[in-house]
């Protein structure tokens, strides 16, 4: 097996990228290992920051790694210039954890997400020196899965992978791994692994009928396993611990593809909740907690569990989001509640403006609704509101000739006259999905959307409120991919040839390659975009997702007529096919009781104002830490801080932050043997203890050395470790310690910068002080500190 450590394998050529730390590992609780009879690895086919903050892949992670004898690593999609250097170094992409190349793993699971993802699949399979096309692997090549929302149609793809995964994780998919498990101890080979993996009902290939979505029945009765690691070093999309809180949704709008494909709805019990929320704060080190779900508001007993939140962690300064809250079940208090650490925005997905309109979609978010709830966040402090509207929603006239537009603008201004707030506003495309009721529909074309599109941003930016569109014609690649069948499989081949990546990203999107292909493809997109008729069977209906043909086109008529569906409930008065024997729908029954937390060791002086308690200590920055900046390095101390339990002091304000200082930011590149810190502490903890738990809750590289408790008393200047800095101590390979004082430091860095541009291999040894009795001299921190403060 080929194994890559990319700290010594490309060393200062990681300086060349952007974001280096995308590609080094090292996180605190990496769970993969060499020595494992099974070697998986999840392949994210998009960015390190977008993979990481993945719910999907965070499960997968730390399901598969917690199976005896089995070891999944990780690896995420490569930036053009990380893939370009791998590409002039004859190196493989490689996981992250073990440093395993892909090729040489036993099963290679992509999870997708965003249709557009699927450049970013060819992409890593061709770092790792993988057949695109799964027909051309042999016995030397890993087992390709893919699994996520996107393949509920799999046809796309099939051209790429050699199985599918349809539906939830949890419903069989870790009970397979344990019977290839049990093949790979039996010496069998790939075929056999193959042959395995294809005969599970979940499991969809090419030709293969009456393929059954897997569901989790045991999701809302599960004991808590929090999906906790492994945590990021640098910051990532959603940089929060995420408790899924409920799986489905209740509320069947008819647009929503997650809404019909996750059914039935289930909700956790309030005590997993917690148990999971105490995991991702006292485990992973989180300040953040989002309660997530499609419908976090349709959760039963919310308020009752976010005051027991509260009151177990406010004193702590953690705070918890509801990212999903829909107008019905939109509360004032209870954002209040959620706002007490941190204010929240306040977000509306309206998607269409008129009555009859929500009606056919089966939403009911009026105006007058909407008013009322501003109107009163108004008086309690908020000061505008996020909107998210939909054009091309097949709303009972014809979508490219309907003034949808117009009604979104005046529904803007009209809230807006009435509350005096101005607003953020994000519209997009609707494209219909597989699955739903609109499975049938026409997706509005590009030029049509773009006119809507740019109406509602002329007319709204012009009044002061900020305006975001989605581009159209990305949205017609992705109605291309979700309603496609094997055709667009070489579509899709043939513009990743020509250099697409990363097509989510505006940055990186090849839009006239794109646009070349659909020009030369239009009868086929024409085709694919276009109306469907509901006696025709569709390509993807090989895939059962348990609820009925008949079902689906009876919402669609409902929605010509504007009929509501009630909400669904555990007795059902409307079924669509998916409760049975083990599916049904569960709603939280718990009431939860907080616990309140202690803080940290109780202190002695309640009775008067106490001094300042500070620890000063000394830590290195080494391996795969030096490719993390300044900032991350400070999150990651904040982090790791929770997890240790040291009781911090915080600042005051709108977002509090620990009260803790870092002496001199270092530059990314160089290595350091004891940068200076300090901490203040709201009571006196010993510095050993401190130094202990840290050491057991810092990713690799970072490392406490040194550490003094200093008292500062009431009423004394508070020095702090920037004002006193000197200077720093360095060295290279090859010549003496120099002395630099900070002032100089910018042009020493310069002095040592080699031909090929990078600071790689120098080494701050200590960071110095002024000497209080010679500011000329530089000396320790903690000889400083000694002479400041005596009585420490």
């Amino acid at each position: 097996m080929t194994y890559i450590n990319p700290v010594k394998d490309l060393g200062k050529l990681l300086l060349q990228v952007e974001k280096p730390s995308r590609y080094v590992g090292g996180e605190y609780g990496r769970l993969a290992r060499r020595e494992a009879t099974l070697q998986m690895l999840i392949a994210f086919p998009d960015l390190y920051e977008i993979g990481m903050s993945n719910q999907a892949f965070r499960i997968l992670y730390n399901g598969l790694n917690q199976i005896a004898g089995i070891s999944c690593d990780r690896a995420f999609a490569p930036a053009p210039d990380f893939e370009g250097l791998l590409r002039e170094q004859g190196m493989p992409l490689y996981g992250l954890d073990t440093g395993i190349s892909l090729g040489d793993c036993d099963v290679l699971l992509f999870t997708l997400g965003y249709e557009l993802g699927i450049t970013g699949v060819l992409t890593m399979l061709e770092a790792a020196s993988i057949p695109l096309h799964a027909s051309e692997r042999t016995e030397a090549h890993p087992i390709v899965i893919m699994g996520g929302p996107c393949v509920s149609n799999p046809l796309p793809y099939s051209r790429f992978i050699d199985a599918f995964w349809i539906g939830e994780a949890e419903g069989g998919f870790f009970e397979l791994t344990r019977a290839l498990l049990a093949l790979k101890k039996a010496e069998e080979g790939r075929t056999a692994l193959l042959d395995r993996v294809v005969a599970h009902p979940s499991v969809w290939t090419g030709g293969k009928e009456g393929v059954k979505r897997a569901m989790d029945v045991h999701f809302a009765t599960r004991e808590a396993s929090a999906a906790v690691y492994p945590v990021p070093s640098m910051k990532v999309v959603q940089h929060h611990g995420a408790v899924e809180i409920m799986r489905g949704c209740p509320n069947g709008c008819r647009f929503c593809h997650a809404g019909y494909w996750y059914r039935p709805m289930r909700q956790k019990s309030a005590e997993t909740i917690e148990q999971e929320a105490t995991a991702f704060i006292t485990e992973g080190g989180y300040r953040t907690i989002s309660l997530s779900s499609l419908s976090t508001g349709d959760y039963k007993r919310l308020n009752e569990l976010v005051d027991s939140l509260n009151q177990t962690y406010a004193a702590r300064h953690i705070s918890f989001q509801l990212p999903s809250l829909k107008v019905s079940t939109f509360s004032l208090p209870l954002l209040g509640k959620i706002s007490e650490t941190r204010k929240s925005g306040l977000t509306f997905a309206v998607e269409t403006p008129v009555d009859a309109w929500q009606l056919a979609i089966n939403k009911d978010v009026s105006l007058n609704m909407v008013s009322a709830i501003l109107q009163e966040a108004r008086k309690n402090g908020w000061r505008g509101a996020k909107f998210y509207f939909m054009i091309g929603l097949p709303v009972g006239l014809d979508a490219a000739d309907s003034k949808e537009e117009v009604e979104i603008v005046n529904f803007i201004l009209e809230i807006a006259r009435r509350t005096g707030m101005h607003f953020n506003i994000n519209a997009g495309t609707f494209v219909p999905k597989p699955h739903t009721p609109y499975q049938w529909m026409a997706q509005i074309d590009e030029e049509g959307a773009g006119k809507k599109l740019g109406y509602i941003r002329f007319k709204l930016k012009a009044l002061g409120h900020k305006v975001g569109i989605q581009d159209p014609f990305v949205s017609s690649i992705e109605g291309l991919i979700s309603r496609g069948d094997e055709r667009v499989g070489a579509l899709i081949e043939e513009a990743y040839q020509k250099g697409c990546r990363l097509d989510a990203w505006s940055e990186f999107f090849q839009k006239a390659v794109w646009r070349s292909l659909f020009e030369t493809h239009k009868a086929l997109i024409e085709e694919i975009t276009g109306p469907r008729s509901p006696d025709v069977p569709l390509p993807w209906q090989s895939i059962e997702p348990g609820i009925s043909l008949k079902y689906l086109k009876t919402e669609c008529l409902k929605s010509e007529s504007g009929t509501l569906t009630a909400a669904c409930q555990e007795k059902c008065t409307h079924p669509c096919g998916i409760c049975g024997t083990e599916n049904r729908v569960i709603e939280n029954t718990t009431q939860s009781h907080a616990t309140v937390l202690p803080l940290g060791p109780e202190t002695s002086a309640k009775n008067r104002e106490p001094p300042t308690w500070r620890i000063l200590f000394a830590f290195t920055k080494q391996d795969s830490a030096i490719f993390q900046p300044h900032l991350a390095l400070m999150e990651l101390f904040s982090m790791a801080l929770i997890r240790a339990g040291i009781p911090v002091l915080y600042s005051q304000g709108f977002n509090p932050l620990p009260r803790l200082e870092i002496a001199a930011p270092l530059s990314i590149g160089i290595e350091a043997e004891a940068e200076m810190a300090a901490i203040d502490t709201d009571v006196f903890f010993a510095g050993e203890t401190f130094k202990q738990g840290m050491n057991t809750a810092l990713p690799e590289g970072i490392r406490i050395g040194d550490v003094m408790n200093v008292t500062i008393p009431l009423g004394a200047k508070k020095h702090s470790l920037s004002s006193l800095l000197w200077g720093c101590s360095y060295k290279g390979d090859s010549q003496e310690d120099a002395l630099v004082k900070a002032r100089d430091e910018k042009k020493y860095r310069q002095s040592r910068i080699g031909p090929e541009g990078s600071v790689f291999g120098l080494t701050r040894r200590s960071v110095l002080a002024k000497d209080p009795h010679d500011p000329e001299q530089g000396v320790s921190y903690f000889t400083v500190y000694r002479k400041l403060y005596p009585e420490y």
